[in-house]
């Protein structure tokens, strides 16, 4: 067993910072060694709230150190697979937040490069080391539903990204739909056979999408290869909250995952019962964003593949890129297995 892994976390928005914050204070057997950033100050600024010793704004100053174990790939979708490549070159395992590429020609390169260097890696879905996630797939493997038949999710956000974000995104169902994709699989253990997805813009003030041939609201419909269904609804215009819940209906009952409350706090008045809702991501996967970096780093200190890897990232991708397709043409897609 390792006694210490030493990281070095690139890229420093949000999603960033909290990674280095859970690696610098949060983790046993976790060193958080260098940050980076190539805004002015930014790597420098997070170096010294968090108490890190080494910051830089290059992120080679990080392949070239010997004194680094890991990177946390933080980094805009374009720059993910030059990074794992020259992290597996430079014999660094990888922690990378979702998609593992651009395009499914990249991760199988990627994919090899990681073989070739015999380097660990982790994709950030964060949702399968959700609890309730997690909970769902115990018993899902237990039999407690029998036979998996249908899958169903909603992922409602009400918080559209700005016009620069959705040009460069990839489209809705790469950029929000895949963590769907990707818990389809692991909580049907099963492949996808084929996706159909349709699309509109619903918002009079999202109408700029239409140039970048992408939506505010997005459906898919899934088949898999044992038989089984399913249906995605993907939404960028929930005003009341941020939704996340999905389903697993079985032979001998159904799994729910999921609700709107962000606390288990009930209102009675003569005329209504209420409750505070959940208003964005970090309030409602706060604990699997830890979770999903204690198992990264209990992998390599036990010298274990990880629960999601690089070959689950490229499988998510490849359901996304065909229901990108699929939208785009109005038809189903296969997929090569």
């Amino acid at each position: 067993m390792r006694e210490l892994i030493r990281c070095a976390v690139l890229g420093l928005g949000r999603l960033g910072f909290w990674h280095a914050e859970n690696l610098a204070s949060k983790i046993s057997g976790a060193k958080l060694t260098k940050v980076v950033d190539p805004f002015e100050g930014r790597a420098e600024q997070v170096a010294r709230e968090l108490n890190v010793d080494s910051w830089s704004q290059n992120p080679m100053d990080v392949f070239e150190d010997e004194n680094i174990d890991a990177v946390i790939i933080v980094t805009p979708t374009s720059t993910h697979a030059e990074m794992i490549r020259l992290a597996a070159r430079h014999g660094k395992d990888v922690f990378v937040e979702k998609p593992l590429t651009q395009s499914v020609k990249e991760a199988t390169e990627v994919i090899k490069e990681i073989e070739k260097n015999k380097i660990t890696c982790q994709v950030g879905f964060m949702r399968r080391f959700d609890p309730a996630y997690m909970e769902a797939k115990r018993r899902i493997e237990a039999g407690d539903i029998g036979k998996p038949l249908y899958f169903k999710a909603v992922s409602r956000d009400g918080n559209v990204p700005p016009e620069d974000f959705i040009k460069h995104s990839g489209g809705i169902f790469l950029d929000v739909a895949i963590h769907d994709y990707d818990i389809a699989r692991f909580l049907m253990n099963d492949e996808v056979y084929s996706v159909r997805s349709s699309g509109n813009i619903l918002m009079e003030s999202n109408q700029f999408m239409e140039k970048y041939n992408d939506v505010d609201q997005g459906l898919s419909q899934i088949k898999f290869k044992s038989g089984a269904s399913g249906d995605i609804e993907t939404m960028r215009v929930a005003s009341y909250g941020y939704d996340i819940r999905g389903e697993v209906v079985g032979t001998e009952g159904a799994i729910q995952i999921g609700s709107m409350r962000n606390s288990d706090v009930r209102i009675f008045n003569r005329n209504e019962c209420s409750h505070d809702l959940v208003q964005d991501f970090p309030t409602r996967f706060k604990d699997a964003y830890l979770l999903e970096m204690v198992h990264f780093i209990s992998s390599l200190r036990n010298n274990k593949q990880p629960q999601c890897t690089a070959l689950d990232g490229k499988k998510a991708l490849e359901i996304a890129v065909a229901a990108t397709k699929s939208f785009k043409r109005g038809d189903p897609v296969l997929l090569k297995h």
